[in-house]
């Protein structure tokens, strides 16, 4: 089982790695749902995470709200992910959309070009109106995971939901289930879902 702890700054990384996390997500400012923590952040994470051989992945995102982005914050996104990458990172958790709830794939593909990083794909995934399609495209493009909760994240784990989405997914992709998921409910969801790895806040 990978318990994947979202992290928002080195004093949780040190203490989800003390306390069984397989895996972090590190963030800055979780209030906002997360964005790309500072490079000093980063390098300190990376540091101590891969002294126990736990992989760290970083959120790219510029700003709290919504997943449209301009090009100027495109620009900046494409920087903050070649500096981790160049900081050791083992991946980057990003999510762009159009206006339209489908995925920015033009966008997608300049700030993940070459990268040689793990590519995850967030929770902005449940904002997307062709899921299916979404799945495909994703795959193709070299991301390794899909972090969902299966519908909003002010409503319930959507395990039904989640059951279609890990039978839809391309061989290649992994859904990777999040939100709500806590150490007392972890073994169960995965037990139901037939995964073998979750995301959280209070997953340790």
């Amino acid at each position: 089982m990978i318990k994947e702890a979202c992290v928002g700054d080195f004093r949780m990384a040190v203490h989800a790695i003390k306390h069984g996390a397989n895996r972090l997500e590190l963030n800055a400012d979780l209030a906002q749902g997360g964005i790309t923590p500072s490079v000093g952040v980063i390098q300190k994470t990376i540091t101590f995470a891969h002294q126990y051989q736990i992989p760290v992945v970083v959120m790219v995102r510029p700003r709290g709200g919504n997943f449209i982005y301009s090009e100027a914050e495109i620009e900046i996104m494409r920087i903050d992910a070649q500096t981790i990458a160049q900081l050791g990172a083992d991946g980057i958790a990003i999510g762009i959309l159009t206006s339209h709830r489908q995925l920015q794939t033009e966008q997608l593909l300049y700030v993940t070009h070459d990268l040689p990083l793990e590519l995850v794909f967030h929770m902005a995934f449940d904002e997307i109106t062709d899921q299916k399609s979404a799945l495909k495209w994703l795959a193709k493009h070299n991301f390794q995971r899909i972090l969902t909760h299966g519908g909003p994240l002010n409503q319930p784990l959507n395990i039904k939901h989640l059951q279609e989405l890990i039978a839809q997914a391309p061989q290649q992709i992994q859904i990777l289930p999040g939100g709500g998921i806590t150490k007392s409910n972890v073994s169960d969801i995965l037990r139901v879902l037939a995964v073998d790895q979750a995301h959280g806040t209070k997953i340790i």
